[in-house]
């Protein structure tokens, strides 16, 4: 592999709790190992890639754990308005997948006592909103893709997706192949 490509390559990060939080090139990977703010973790019998300096070998393992304690950034639910509500639902409409001419959509109408809630607001193009009208989605026929829930914290997001989608065997968190089959919601 050339050395650009090899320095490109996807290095999971584990916090000192063995939370995986991010992901880093294997460029960041080496430096936060020199500097001693990382170590190799051996989840798996994984090849690791080596890193060649005029004094040192380094291999750089596919899983990384922070040796030092990072303050955790507060993170809040974002506000309910049109941006995030839109990057929540991937800009598509929760009814027929369009994506043009996209509005919000309360699930049940303000009319009827809904609120402006995350729980309660979906993405919705405008034939869509002008068909369900002021009904619910039961009433008018028209089942929600995805159910409606507040953005979670992005590094939950992440450990959740990666828990999720890394081959890993049940001892160690991972599910295994017939078991993540089943087990998607």
């Amino acid at each position: 592999m050339i050395a650009n490509q090899v320095l490109d390559q996807s290095v999971v990060v584990f916090s000192k709790n063995y939370l995986p939080i991010s992901k880093v090139n294997v460029r960041r990977a080496v430096q936060l190992l020199i500097a001693g703010k990382a170590e190799a973790l051996d989840l798996v019998q994984e090849t690791s890639w080596f890193v060649r300096s005029p004094s040192i070998v380094l291999a750089v393992p596919a899983y990384i754990r922070l040796t030092v304690a990072s303050v955790e950034r507060i993170w809040k639910v974002p506000p309910v308005n049109r941006r995030e509500v839109l990057r929540r639902d991937n800009h598509t409409c929760q009814y027929c997948s369009s994506r043009k001419h996209l509005t919000l959509d309360h699930v049940l109408p303000v009319s009827r006592g809904g609120l402006h809630t995350w729980d309660n607001v979906v993405t919705a193009c405008e034939r869509c909103n002008q068909r369900k009208s002021d009904r619910t989605p039961l009433e008018a026929g028209m089942p929600l893709h995805t159910k409606p829930k507040a953005p979670m914290h992005p590094t939950v997001a992440f450990a959740e997706h990666f828990w999720r989608s890394e081959p890993f065997p049940p001892e160690i968190g991972g599910t295994s192949k017939h078991n993540a089959e089943t087990n998607i919601s």
